[in-house]
């Protein structure tokens, strides 16, 4: 049974900075696709980083340069250090497990078969 657990969220200031965490049990990741996601209420959910499975990381443009993801595969762990948070980063962010690889290491951006419960960020 995977599960996948975040933590990490809470409510701060403009500015300020945020680490998220996901722990996955009941499942060994290396070269898979997985990924953090954020929603906000009544929009789509969206990518941030997705882990392709080329070991490379993709960022959504709206967090380039403030958010920077990582994955332990040792630990079975994801995180996701939020940095110059901005009001519009206001969403429940989750981390999600299997995804859909395509070609070329390439991973789908919403198509993932474990999600978190997801954890809730408030920037004020």
């Amino acid at each position: 049974h995977v599960q996948l657990v975040e933590s990490g969220g809470g409510s701060v200031q403009a500015g300020g900075a945020l680490r998220l965490s996901c722990n996955v049990s009941g499942y060994t990741f290396s070269s898979e696709c997985m990924g953090w996601f954020r929603q906000v209420a009544g929009k789509e959910r969206e990518p941030v980083a997705i882990f392709d499975s080329d070991g490379s990381t993709r960022y959504a443009d709206f967090v380039k340069g403030r958010f920077a993801a990582s994955k332990d595969n040792g630990k079975n762990a994801l995180s996701l250090q939020m940095n110059s948070l901005k009001p519009e980063d206001t969403a429940m962010y989750f981390c999600a497990a299997e995804g859909i690889a395509w070609g070329g290491g390439y991973c789908d951006e919403t198509e993932y078969k474990n999600w978190g419960q997801g954890t809730q960020v408030t920037v004020s």
